[in-house]
């Protein structure tokens, strides 16, 4: 029996994703759940399993005709889905009362309950959030009841505020897989038979790393799991190393450079660090280095490559020189040191000031 685990889908979610993409991301996230429903069609997929999330919030009723559809082509491919803290088992949801197609098994209850698919010898088990919020660990006595050879936990949650998972429990409910939702990225929690999907696209911008899907097999010989990355776009972390020689369009050129290197098809937080000219300013640097229009934010924590002991020696006899000799040259990445920085700059523009 082979499946895909998704989780996080967030259809109708328009995240930031700077000027080139941001009016773009809410269809992509279609486009991506629609190449996704592709694979399982050529791949000849039995079982899609949701984890939780499928819609940002709760789902308009042409969503739910949109996606009913998709699901409905699947000729081979069986969907079990649960809902999530996002798109909740309102009281007023559509998921009350939307009739799915035949090959769609939603575990909408709100108590534990399972189906099983005896072609496969296999059952998938699950319930559904009925509040935004449940901070009981409801999956801590969740046993596998045994009805089928091969069986399956839907679980979504994993913090404080929204069912907390502990690893240990997860071990004893016996479950050859437990396809878990609500943590954005990717991560194998107990060897091949528990994952978080992560989210099928990144929509938050501290959705970091890759994003796609989990691939099993259940057979006789036992599970086997890969996660396969997915995503259209990656929002990615990037330290820009500045040096005391850059100008400000030596800097542009060297973002330019990285974020070609790293996609130009991907989402950049773009961190400056280290050391920069005193005299070179980068507010508003990132509309002058967003060449590519996917900056979504830059972050400067460069700090001025002060030279003190020249400083020192044309100042002694001033209040600067004072105040660089009160620190006695501190290490660099100190607060002693920042705050060197901090006083000689606005003693300097003080200075400019004045000569004016």
């Amino acid at each position: 029996m082979r499946f895909i685990h998704i989780a996080d889908v967030h259809l109708g979610a328009s995240p930031e994703a700077g000027r080139a993409y941001s009016l773009k991301r809410s269809g992509e996230i279609w486009d991506t759940f629609r190449a996704l429903l592709d694979v399982c069609r050529e791949d000849k997929i039995d079982l899609l399993l949701i984890a939780g999330d499928l819609f940002h919030r709760q789902p308009l009723l042409r969503e739910l005709k949109e996606v009913n559809y998709l699901f409905s082509k699947l000729e081979r491919t069986k969907v079990v889905l649960i809902a999530g803290n996002h798109d909740y088992m309102k009281k007023n949801s559509y998921y009350h009362t939307f009739q799915w197609s035949d090959n769609v098994y939603p575990l909408f209850q709100r108590e534990f309950k399972g189906v099983c698919f005896p072609k496969w010898k296999t059952a998938v088990y699950g319930f559904s959030y009925y509040e935004k919020e449940i901070t009981e660990p409801r999956y801590d006595k969740a046993k596998a009841p045994g009805l089928e050879q091969y069986e399956i936990l839907l679980a979504h949650g994993g913090d404080e505020r929204h069912i907390p998972i502990k690893r240990e429990c997860l071990m004893t409910l016996g479950y050859e897989y437990v396809a878990l939702g609500h943590i954005h990225r990717q991560k194998k929690v107990l060897d091949n038979y528990a994952w978080y999907a992560g989210s099928l696209e990144p929509t938050d911008r501290n959705d970091f790393g890759e994003h796609g899907y989990i691939y099993g097999e259940l057979s006789e010989q036992g599970l086997r799991t890969r996660f396969i990355p997915f995503a259209k776009r990656s929002y990615i972390p990037l330290a820009v190393q500045v040096t005391a020689k850059m100008t400000r369009e030596s800097l542009c050129d060297l973002i330019r450079k990285e974020i070609e290197e790293h996609g130009t098809e991907n989402i950049y937080k773009i961190t400056l660090e280290n050391y920069r000219d005193p005299d070179i300013c980068f507010s508003g640097l990132k509309e002058k280095a967003d060449v590519f229009g996917n900056i979504l934010e830059l972050i400067d924590k460069t700090k001025p490559a002060y030279d003190f002991e020249k400083l020192f020696e044309r100042n002694k006899n001033n209040l600067l020189g004072r105040y660089i000799a009160s620190f006695q040259y501190p290490m660099p990445e100190s607060t002693e040191y920042e705050a060197l920085c901090e006083g000689v700059h606005a003693l300097l523009e003080t200075k400019r000031i004045q000569e004016r």
